[in-house]
Order: C-alpha cells, then sequence, then structure tokens
C-alpha cells in the first residue's frame, strides 16, 4: 500500500478528522491496534498538521461503520492507492444514497457501494 496522504491533497478541510488516540478511546482500542489496523489497510489516515487522523466519517456508535474494511480491500485489490480511496470515498455521486460513497455506508446501503467497487476493478 501507499504512504499515507495529506489532507490537504485529499479530503476538504471541512471533513472531520479524529487523531490516533480519539480514536482509539472511541473504538475501545490501544493507539498502537489503531496504528496495526492503518498498516494492514483496515483503516485510512491523512496527515494534517504533521499528525495522523483518521476520518470521523469512518465511525458509527463506536465501532467502524459496517462494510468499511470489506470496501478497503475491495479497493486496494482493484489496485486503489489510499489517496485514491480516500477522494473515491468522498467523491459526490447523486446516484448513491447520501450522495458519496462513505455517506452510502453510513446509512446502511454497503452492499451498492461494494458493488460498484468491484465494478471498477473490471
Amino acid at each position: 500500500m501507499s504512504a499515507i496522504p495529506v489532507a490537504d491533497d485529499v479530503l476538504d478541510a471541512d471533513v472531520a478528522v479524529l487523531p490516533l488516540a480519539e480514536v482509539a478511546e472511541l473504538i475501545g482500542l490501544s493507539v498502537n491496534k489503531v496504528r496495526q489496523l492503518l498498516r494492514d489497510g483496515q483503516l485510512l489516515a491523512v496527515r494534517r498538521d504533521g499528525d495522523l487522523m483518521v476520518p470521523a466519517d469512518f465511525f458509527v456508535d463506536g465501532q467502524a461503520v459496517k462494510g468499511l474494511t470489506g470496501l478497503l480491500t475491495v479497493l486496494a485489490d482493484a489496485g486503489f492507492s489510499r489517496t485514491e480511496m480516500l477522494r473515491w470515498l468522498y467523491e459526490a455521486d447523486d446516484t448513491l444514497p447520501g450522495s458519496t460513497p462513505i455517506n452510502a455506508l453510513r446509512t446502511n446501503h454497503g452492499t451498492e457501494v461494494k458493488r460498484r467497487a468491484q465494478a471498477m476493478a473490471f
């Protein structure tokens, strides 16, 4: 997988992000375990002001959004870099419920999002 992208290059400034310590507290893991999730491609992070941050949209009710890990695997298998994954997750798409892939995932439309990700691989 590619290096962690800089947020200014990938995400709009209005996208809320959480530092790793907050992510760890939110999901009940150590910061080291969160770093492992990042290394394993189960979460994505960006750098803002030199610090690693994870988009707040990746979490609902104290856990990762259902289907996010599987979607990231599909995108990685399709050859997407981490930067491309983040851009795609936040890309406007009026044909999706929620208008972006990450919002569609958050509203339990993961099957459609994953189907589209798989279709892009071919």
